[in-house]
């Protein structure tokens, strides 16, 4: 019989999803991680078997504890404006984007793996910033079915657009725009799509 692991594995990888939304994943060595979590080399193979199996099950973990809540919120906003306002409004120690942002430029064009990851959390967002546009649609329904899918395919570009501005401003912000800037910014885009 093993030794019992002297370390909770569930708090090893959310602290590694924030090194790694930090620092990005090639920007992280063995030597950060065991430093940053506190655990020893050894045990950080053994239990993940790699540094990319900590950085999945990290990757994992934040979309689901942090991007998942968020993208919930959206989902339930009245309109395009509340829906920025909730993504902006996201803690700024929240991996959720940034990671998820990281991932996407990093790693999804190396590892099918994670593009997978990927592809579904920017389907997810797709469809809360849908909800979104269409609360603020209102239950208006058309008489002709050519306008119906007239109107549903510029929902659906709508909200692409909206999932790209909500990650365009929070990449904006990780930059170091001010947050004054960042929001007025989604604050106009919002105001844009409000008008249509």
């Amino acid at each position: 019989m093993g030794r019992p692991r002297g370390f909770d594995e569930a708090e090893v990888v959310r602290s590694a999803a924030e090194l790694f939304a930090g620092r990005t994943y090639d920007g992280t060595s063995i030597d950060d991680l065991v430093a940053h979590l506190g655990v020893h080399r050894n045990s950080l193979y053994k239990t993940f078997g790699s540094k990319r199996g900590l950085y999945l099950a990290a990757l994992r973990w934040s979309l689901e504890h942090d991007l998942a809540p968020l993208i919930g919120r959206i989902a339930e906003a009245a309109g395009p404006l509340e829906a920025v306002r909730e993504a902006l409004a996201a803690p700024a120690t929240g991996t959720g984007l940034d990671l998820l942002l990281l991932a996407a430029v990093e790693r999804a064009p190396v590892d099918t793996e994670v593009a997978g990851m990927v592809a579904e959390a920017f389907a997810a967002l797709d469809r809360a910033a849908g909800a979104s546009v269409r609360a603020d649609d209102g239950d208006s329904d058309s008489d002709s079915d050519s306008d119906s899918d007239s109107d549903s395919d510029e929902a659906s570009g709508l909200a692409t657009a909206l999932t790209a501005a909500i990650l365009g401003l929070r990449l904006r912000a990780r930059s170091g725009t001010s947050g004054t800037a960042v929001d007025r910014a989604g604050a106009a885009i919002a105001q844009r799509l409000d008008q249509r």
